[in-house]
């Protein structure tokens, strides 16, 4: 992960506007008697109309705060059940309220609780939170979106049912959330992709109307959690990053547990050895040998993407290799291949996991070790193998519980960057390229981002490392400062373009945007004068006639803000 930051006095003009189109908030005697028909929906208790109670919704993480183009939102309706949500969607309608559906607000980096569009009322799923069903015979749970990893890692712990979850960093937050905007977890790669794990759902949809999509369309479904795509075409890929409607139901395939664990690590000594590296671990993966997820590391400089399960990489403190690392006429990767054997340091080292029986994994890594050899200098070395499930005091003892599915919030401990120009920071937001999983991309994606960095002279680390949690691309992940001056919040702004633009002129699309950056992402998405975004216009038009429904989620505007939006071009 790249941390960047900045320096006072440099935004360029594309930092000081945003350009999304803006509505009025709903004049005070409308919202008042919106409010009043939630209320008979939920209870005047889970209605929240003050500016105390809207103030909660606010992101803690806007690039905005402060700023005349913050997204806030008018207020909030909690509702306990799908029923009471068509209700709010049917009042909405009536009285052309804007609304925005969030499942626990958790989504800190790219977007938190509050709305795209100002003013809309926030329908908070916190409270649809039950287990509904957790099948140990066939492998899946069904979940509403107010329950979070915790709960339903709790829930399997209690019941002492074999299975395991894919968890994301932070285990807070929810798993319909999470699969909605194509998070990424950790385990078996059919079940880090959390949107790929899922099979059915129900929705509401933007006129009120109730729907099952796959299996559980058919009354008495048997099989709505174990066959993905029922019957015609598969529609369940447009509620995710979309405005379609509210999931209020979500299946989820979760992985039975395994017998044992286990970490290899082959390490490889030059800088340009990261090519036949990537092509093998590709080739491993695709062919299941290696079926967890796998980190790249850099050990003669000492740093990671996380050191993985078994904190393997040590930070190097070598005068000899600092003086390459730190040399000011430029860091050349290169220089470090010599002083590597010399000191007997490789340059990269990739973990990867491996779950199943203790035969299987054994076979697996002979498997790697075969494969590997033919990079002249690798050397293999695998962790203990762990039989599952692991005792409570080695769980205890773990660095990260992540990869054996264990929720945490151990992202948090990084701790807090202190201040940038003398700004503090209080939190993140993520710019999210997805590169081709090739080790000459990650070479160029480090010089690409790396020229950025250098130019703003923003402090990152003389190497950044992909993310391998998609099974045939690599992300890369570069968090950039968020603080509470305006001025510098608008420099920020206008460095995070200036990487969309770069990262697009190299084909490299982003797969995930906080919201002040949602237009500018889909701008990028061109292709035939944006036939994509006109076919996701059109969509919206027809399931959507009122536009109430998330305006402005993913570029996805419905049609009266699209008009408004060209006046004010034009103007």
């Amino acid at each position: 992960m790249m941390v960047a930051a900045v320096r006072p006095g440099e935004a360029g003009a594309m930092g000081t506007r945003l350009s999304a189109p803006r509505l009025p908030v709903p004049d005070k005697a409308t919202l008042d008697k919106a409010f009043s028909a939630f209320s008979k929906v939920v209870g005047k208790d889970w209605v929240f109309d003050s500016k105390d109670d809207a103030a909660l919704y606010r992101d803690p993480y806007s690039l905005l705060w402060d700023e005349a183009e913050e997204k806030t939102a008018s207020g909030a309706v909690a509702p306990t059940s799908a029923e009471q949500v068509v209700d709010i969607v049917r009042i909405a309608n009536e009285y052309k309220i804007p609304l925005y559906p969030v499942s626990t607000g958790k989504n800190l980096g790219y977007g938190g609780a509050a709305p795209v569009l100002p003013g809309s009322v926030v329908v908070d799923l916190k409270r649809m939170n039950k287990v509904l069903e957790v099948n140990e015979r066939n492998s899946y749970a069904v979940v509403e979106p107010g329950v979070s990893y915790f709960e339903i890692y709790e829930h399997i712990q209690e019941r002492g049912l074999k299975l395991w979850i894919d968890v994301p960093g932070p285990g807070w937050g929810s798993l319909v959330g999470n699969a909605l905007d194509r998070g990424l977890g950790y385990t078996l790669a059919q079940y880090r992709n959390h949107f790929d794990a899922h099979c059915g759902m129900e929705v509401v949809l933007p006129t009120g109307d109730l729907m099952r999509t796959g299996m559980g369309a058919m009354p008495k479904a048997e099989t709505w959690q174990q066959f993905k795509t029922g019957y015609g075409p598969w529609v369940d890929g447009m509620f995710s990053q979309s405005n379609f409607g509210i999931v209020t139901k979500m299946g989820f395939w979760l992985m039975p547990q395994p017998e044992a664990f286990a970490t290899g690590r082959v390490s490889v000594p030059k800088y340009h050895d990261l090519i036949p590296l990537v092509d093998i671990m590709n080739r491993l993966e695709a062919g299941h040998i290696v079926q967890g997820g796998f980190n790249l590391s850099c050990p003669i400089i000492g740093t990671s993407i996380g050191g993985g399960p078994t904190a393997m990489v040590p930070t190097q403190q070598d005068p000899e290799i600092m003086a390459v690392v730190n040399d000011p006429i430029g860091f050349v990767p290169e220089r470090l291949d010599p002083l590597g054997v010399k000191h007997g340091i490789p340059f990269w080292t990739c973990e990867c996991n491996y779950y199943g029986p203790r035969k299987l994994i054994e076979a697996q890594w002979a498997c790697t070790k075969d494969a590997f050899k033919a990079i002249p200098g690798v050397h293999f070395e695998l962790g203990e193998v762990e039989t599952m499930p692991l005792p409570k005091e080695k769980v205890d003892t773990l660095q990260d519980t992540v990869f054996y599915g264990i929720p945490t919030l151990r992202t948090f401990s990084v701790g807090p960057l202190k201040d940038y120009g003398g700004a503090s920071v209080v939190g993140h937001v993520f710019f999210s390229p997805v590169v081709p999983r090739t080790g000459e991309a990650v070479i160029a994606a480090n010089e690409v981002l790396g020229t950025i960095a250098r130019k703003h002279g923003l402090p990152v680390t003389p190497i950044q490392f992909p993310n391998a949690a998609f099974e045939r691309t690599f992300l890369f992940v570069v968090a950039l400062p968020v603080t509470r001056d305006v001025k510098v919040n608008q420099q920020i702004r206008a460095i995070f373009k200036e990487l969309i633009a770069a990262a697009a002129e190299r084909g490299w699309g982003e797969y995930r945007t906080t919201p002040a950056f949602y237009d500018e992402i889909m701008d990028t998405y061109s292709f035939n004068d944006h036939a994509l975004r006109r076919f996701h216009e059109t969509v919206k038009d027809a399931v959507d006639p009122n536009g109430i429904l998330s305006a402005g989620r993913y570029g996805i505007w419905p049609q009266h803000l699209r008009e408004q939006q060209q006046r004010r071009k034009s103007a």
